[in-house]
This record gives C-alpha cells, sequence and structure tokens, in this order.
C-alpha cells in the first residue's frame, strides 16, 4: 500500500485536515482499544462520504464504518485501508412531530433534544452512548424500548455511492440486529416519530432511567456496555454473576463487580485480552448453564500488529 499516493488522492476528495494517517483507534473506542488505522477520515458532508466509497471502491482500499465506538472492539492491529466516521454529521432538527438527527450524533443527544421540544417517545435512548447510526445499526434499545419502536425513515448511502430514503420496515429491525451490514447500507440520517408531551413527565422519566444506569453500571472504567445480547429465557448478566466471573479476568480486562453483564478495561488492557474475557464468559457460561451467550459487540480489524507505516 503506498500510503502517500493514497494520501494525495484522498485529498482530492476531503478536506486534508480531516485525514488522519496511522491513527490509533483506541482515541475513538470507549473501551480505549484498537490499534492503528491507515486512514481515519471524517467528510463533512453526503457528497465526500458518497467520493470516498466510490474511491475505495474503484481503487479496492478496504473501507470501514467507525461510528463513536461505543459498541465495537478495534483489535490490537488496527485496521487496514479507509476508517470512515461520521463524527462531523451532528445536526439534529425538528420537522412536525419527527425528530430528524444525523447519524454522527449521539443518541443520547437526540433524546435530550426531543426532551427541549416537549416530544415523547425517545426517552428509553436517554443512556445509550451510541451514534444515530449506530443505533439504527443494532435496533439498540434499553428499558423496554427499541429504536424500531419510533424509527419512521432514514436516509442510507449504498456500496456504490447512492443514496436512498427507505422506511423503517425496510431494514428488517429485530432484538438487537438490521440489515444494515448485509445490505451495504451507511445510515447517513434517521427520522423518529414521536407524540407532544409535558416536558416535565418526559424529563422525570428521563431522570429515572439515568438514575437506573448510573446506580447499576461501571462507567467509572472505559468498557463497550453490555457485551452479550439476552439468551431467550434468560438474562446475561445473571448467568455470569450465577457463574461467579465477577472480577475474574485477564490482564487489565476483567467482568465488572458491579454489573456482571460488563467487561471493563480496569488497567490498560490490550484487545488480546478484552477479547480473551468475553471468550471466557461465553466458555464458562456454556459449560455450567449450557447456553450459548452471543456477543452484542462488534469485533473488527487485525490480531497483527503492522510495524512497517509506509
Amino acid at each position: 500500500m503506498n500510503k502517500q499516493l493514497i494520501l494525495k488522492e484522498l485529498q482530492q476528495i476531503i478536506n486534508p485536515e480531516h485525514i488522519l494517517i496511522d491513527e490509533y483507534l483506541k482515541n475513538h473506542t470507549y473501551t480505549k482499544l484498537g490499534g492503528k488505522a491507515d486512514f481515519f477520515v471524517t467528510p463533512a458532508n453526503i457528497e465526500e462520504v458518497q467520493e470516498l466509497i466510490r474511491y475505495a471502491n474503484k481503487t479496492e482500499i478496504p473501507f470501514t464504518l467507525l461510528g463513536n465506538g461505543s459498541n465495537v472492539i478495534v483489535r490490537d492491529g488496527g485496521i487496514r485501508g479507509i476508517v470512515l466516521s461520521l463524527k462531523r454529521f451532528l445536526n439534529i432538527r425538528r420537522e412536525g412531530n419527527k425528530v430528524v438527527a444525523e447519524s454522527g450524533a449521539r443518541i443520547i443527544d437526540a433524546s435530550r433534544f426531543a426532551l427541549s421540544e416537549k416530544l415523547t417517545g425517545l426517552e428509553f435512548a436517554c443512556g445509550i452512548p451510541g451514534t444515530v447510526g449506530g443505533a439504527l445499526y443494532m435496533n439498540a434499545g434499553a428499558y423496554g424500548g427499541e429504536v424500531k419502536d419510533c424509527l419512521e425513515s432514514a436516509l442510507v448511502v449504498d456500496s456504490t455511492g447512492d443514496v436512498h430514503q427507505l422506511a423503517a420496515a425496510d431494514f428488517d429491525l429485530d432484538y438487537r440486529t438490521s440489515n444494515i451490514a448485509e445490505k451495504g447500507y451507511i445510515v447517513l440520517e434517521a427520522t423518529f416519530f414521536l407524540e407532544a408531551g409535558e416536558y416535565d413527565d418526559i424529563k422525570a422519566i428521563m431522570d429515572d432511567l439515568t438514575y437506573k444506569r448510573e446506580s447499576k453500571q461501571p462507567l467509572e472504567y472505559p468498557s463497550c456496555g453490555s457485551v452479550f445480547k439476552r439468551p431467550p429465557g434468560y438474562f446475561a448478566g445473571k448467568l455470569i454473576q450465577d457463574s461467579d466471573l465477577q472480577g475474574k479476568g485477564i490482564g487489565g480486562a476483567e467482568v465488572s463487580t458491579k454489573h456482571a453483564g460488563f467487561i471493563v478495561n480496569k488497567s490498560n488492557a490490550t484487545a488480546t485480552e478484552y477479547i480473551s474475557v468475553i471468550e471466557m464468559v461465553q466458555k464458562t457460561v456454556k459449560a455450567k448453564f449450557d447456553v450459548e451467550l452471543e456477543r452484542e459487540v462488534r469485533i473488527l480489524g487485525e490480531d497483527e500488529i503492522l510495524t512497517d507505516t509506509k
């Protein structure tokens, strides 16, 4: 890979100040894990996203979308090629009783915006740290609510660089899943249909959910949030707790003593250590309860750490 040539070509597509070479992805993940991205790019508009996709297709350079890194683990070897971040897509606006939020905005901020506009329906998202795009990607949910309950439509760009406005039904939203990866979509913005409400009532719900989250979750340490999906008929955290795994770890990563469903980066863990703890939990729960724990968190990147960055 001729990085200088690729850099020169990328600079013809987007602002050179929005391109970083050999950027450590641990700077962009909630776990504080992850090796280098060859190119970390942050386009400023839809046209730049389209051009980046078409450039990657033409040159056959690997292309990876990274949200705000709240529900992802990047391996120690980093990610080859172009890593695209939509961190500049932050606009949130009201259209009637709808909230339209660009994909790089945090779903928390969309929830807070809805509160400020006295719109109800997004309260469940007030403690979810991911972006709007990431929340749609995994049909994020909490405390009895999920994205599919209030999503009306979304603007996406496909793997060829074409833009489409799609209805919620087009995404096959189900428990912590969608067809977005399968279809090769990148979400640009989402529209949520909400209802008029009373500010004090909406705020009371959000305050209660925030208290529950802060009192039960180990927010004092880096983590990817809830690691596992809820197995049918069980709760992942309870299974892990009953397997006596809280406080058990490998290297700097361990199962949280505050919430068994979380694995925390307690002391400068590597991604390899963090993933090894996940695998240890899965193996132990399977042996003790014959239940398969499926990861909710995505794992990206390479195990091998490259030393040549030319």
